[in-house]
C-alpha cells in the first residue's frame, strides 16, 4: 500500500534557470538539485520559451544580463504565455533603476552577485513555499 504523504513528498518542484554562463548555471542547478528541486537550465531565454514544459514550472530563476535577451524579457515572455508564479532576478548590476523595472515586470526578488548558495535556496524555498 502506497502512503499518500509519501507520494506528495516525491513530487519535486520544479524550478526553471535561465543562466547564460556554463559553469555558474551548472552551479546553480546542482546546488538546487541537492536541495530537492526539480530544475530545468537553459543557456537561452529562447530555449527555455519555446520548451511546452516550461509553463509547468513553480518558479524562475534568472540572470539579467544574457546576449540574447535579459532576464526582465525573459520574465515577460513567460507572462505573455499565461504562466503567474514567482520569479528571482539574479544580477550584477544591481541598481535603483533595475529593481524598479524588475519589480515592475513581476520579479518577486532580486539577489545580487556575487550569490551567496543559502540566499538563493532560502528565497526559492520562501517563493515556493505552498500558500
Amino acid at each position: 500500500m502506497i502512503d499518500k504523504t509519501d507520494a506528495v513528498s516525491a513530487v519535486r518542484t520544479k524550478l526553471l534557470l535561465v543562466e547564460d554562463d556554463a559553469g555558474v548555471r551548472r552551479s546553480l542547478q546542482l546546488l538546487l538539485r541537492g536541495r530537492g528541486y526539480d530544475v530545468r537550465a537553459y543557456a537561452t531565454g529562447r530555449q527555455m520559451l519555446a520548451d511546452p514544459r516550461s509553463i509547468e514550472a513553480a518558479c524562475l530563476i534568472t540572470d539579467y544580463r544574457m546576449d540574447e535577451m535579459d532576464g526582465l524579457d525573459v520574465l515577460r515572455g513567460l507572462r505573455d504565455q499565461g504562466w503567474h508564479q514567482p520569479a528571482i532576478l539574479i544580477t550584477a548590476h544591481h541598481a535603483a533603476d533595475l529593481v524598479r523595472a524588475a519589480r515592475e515586470a513581476g520579479f518577486d526578488t532580486i539577489l545580487e552577485k556575487p550569490l551567496q548558495d543559502h540566499v538563493l535556496v532560502e528565497n526559492v524555498a520562501r517563493t515556493t513555499r505552498p500558500s
